[in-house]
Parts: structure tokens; C-alpha cells; sequence
């Protein structure tokens, strides 16, 4: 007789292990050990929030696009030389790269899906940060985290990417109305970390982008920067196959003029036939994987919908 734990006998049960497991990993991953925590702050707190889950930019910074989507924007930015140099003198991303990541995913959660009073607080803490990170770039230049006008940099290449990933990897893109709403809400945030004249539609954010274009350059720290999100995460072995699908996901996303720089090789045929198609199937791994319905995050966006 098959005990009750043989899930060879029941698909079901082992559908729902496998997906409860595979969500715990991710998410020890990107959001820290303490993810379910948060997940309880963020999610079940009471109070207004700025958004609701009918919103685009729920949408999109709810679903598993914004992890090919975050490699491509860490890419983008990295050919900005004044804003490399502040990630490479200060953040860590090499020595504690799933810190920065943990970070950035909580601000990201707690901003779009947490209260307003929650919101603040971050948007707080990260000017703070913000304050402090200031130097010097290898040609002298000084630069400043709050400088509005590098602000504006990583803000525009978060925008861009999540909304690139999404509308190639989502199962149900955004109309071009929602593309137009989906930057106008992400200008609430940006306009209170320091950012100027945020784009509000997605012709102002991809002119917006081209008229940085003269300002990034190809740097020894952008291309160490690409090799080491793309060839060398500090991952375990396991992980490092669903990582690289992700990844590829992401090049196959880039625009072609942000590839030379970065010394990525534009294989249209070859990414047409396999990048992309990876990055889908990756992508939607993801997304099955933490759609757990017992999920905090789940059980939480269902009550906000009644």
C-alpha cells in the first residue's frame, strides 16, 4: 500500500510541493531568508495604499518578467559611467549581490504594494542612502547617488526594462493605454526619491533614453559588470541553469546599440530561435512557481479584489 506521502501516487500534491518549494527557494533568494516576513508586513498591512491590483504597475511588478527584466536594467545602467562607479564603490554588487538584490526587491515591493506610510519609509531610507554615496569616477568626474540627473538614469532603465520584459513574457500584455499608465504610476515613486521630470508615457520614456545615449560608454567596470551578471552569479549549481535561462532572457531584450559596449554578440537568427523562447519558458517557470495559492502575497491580492 502507498503511504500518504508517495506523490507518485497523487500528481496533485506533488504539482503543489514542487511549486511551494521552488517559490521558497526564489524567494530566499531575491527577497532574504525573512521574504515571508515581509511578505506579511508588505501584503497584509492595513492602511491606503498609492496602488490597487487593478493597476499596470501592480501588474507588471507583480509578475515573474521583472527578473529578466532586472537583469536587463542592471545592464542598461551599467553603461552610464558616473552611475557604474557608484554601484562599483558602493553597493557591493559583486561582494554581496543578493544583498543589493534583497534590497532593491523590497523597496520595489514595498512601494507598489505596500500602505503608504510603509512606502514612505522606504523612499526615506533610500535618499538617506542616497546622501552618502558620492566619489569619483577612473576619469575624475564626481558623481553623487542623489544627483537628479543620474536618478533619472536608473529610473528610466527600470521603467523600460520591466516593461520590455513584461510585454514580451507576460501571458496577457498591457494595452499601449496601460503602457502610458504604467510610466505615468511609476513617476509617483520617482518623483519622491529625487527624480526630475519623470516620463509619463512610453514615447517620452524611450525619447527620454536616446537622449542619454551620448553620455554611455563601454568601460573595463560595465563589461566586468556584464561578465559577472551573466557568466559568473554567486549561485549554487542547482540554480545556475534557471539563472542562465533567465539572463539569456534578458540579453535577448537588449536594444542592439547597448550591446556593443558591453561586448554581447547580436545573433538575431540564433535568439529568435532560442534566447527568447528560453527566456519564456524561464520566465513562466517562475511565474508558476509562485503563484503558490497559499501564498501570503496571493491570498492577500485576492481579498484586495473582492
Amino acid at each position: 500500500m502507498a503511504s500518504r506521502d508517495d506523490t507518485s501516487v497523487n500528481p496533485d500534491r506533488w504539482d503543489a510541493r514542487a511549486r511551494t518549494q521552488l517559490a521558497h527557494a526564489l524567494r530566499s533568494r531575491v527577497a532574504g531568508d525573512d521574504a515571508a516576513a515581509k511578505a506579511r508586513v508588505i501584503w497584509g498591512a492595513e492602511g491606503e495604499r498609492w496602488f490597487t491590483p487593478e493597476d499596470p504597475v501592480w501588474r507588471v511588478h507583480a509578475d515573474a518578467a521583472m527578473f529578466p527584466g532586472g537583469i536587463r536594467a542592471l545592464l542598461l545602467q551599467s553603461l552610464h559611467p558616473l552611475a557604474m562607479a557608484g554601484v562599483a564603490g558602493h553597493s557591493g554588487f559583486k561582494g554581496d549581490p543578493w544583498g543589493r538584490l534583497q534590497r532593491t526587491s523590497e523597496f520595489l515591493a514595498t512601494t507598489t504594494f505596500g500602505t503608504i506610510e510603509h512606502a514612505e519609509t522606504q523612499i526615506a531610507r533610500v535618499r538617506s542612502i542616497h546622501e552618502r554615496v558620492r566619489g569619483k569616477a577612473e576619469d575624475g568626474r564626481p558623481y553623487a547617488a542623489s544627483d537628479p540627473h543620474l536618478l533619472r538614469w536608473v529610473h528610466i532603465t527600470e521603467v523600460d526594462s520591466f516593461l520590455t520584459a513584461f510585454q514580451r513574457y507576460a501571458a496577457e500584455p498591457l494595452t499601449e493605454t496601460e503602457a502610458d499608465l504604467y510610466v505615468e504610476q511609476t513617476a509617483v515613486v520617482a518623483r519622491r526619491l529625487g527624480v526630475v521630470d519623470p516620463p509619463l508615457t512610453t514615447a517620452a520614456l524611450a525619447a527620454m533614453i536616446e537622449a542619454y545615449r551620448p553620455e554611455l560608454e563601454s568601460t573595463a567596470a560595465s563589461r566586468e559588470a556584464a561578465r559577472f551578471l551573466l557568466l559568473h552569479p554567486p549561485l549554487p549549481l542547482a540554480a545556475k541553469a534557471g539563472y542562465a535561462a533567465l539572463a539569456a532572457g534578458a540579453v535577448a531584450l537588449l536594444p542592439r546599440w547597448a550591446r556593443r559596449p558591453l561586448r554581447l554578440p547580436w545573433l538575431p537568427v540564433t535568439e529568435m530561435m532560442l534566447a527568447r523562447p528560453i527566456g519564456d519558458a524561464a520566465t513562466a517557470t517562475v511565474r508558476w512557481a509562485m503563484t503558490d495559492p497559499a501564498d501570503v502575497r496571493t491570498v492577500a491580492a485576492a481579498a484586495r479584489t473582492r
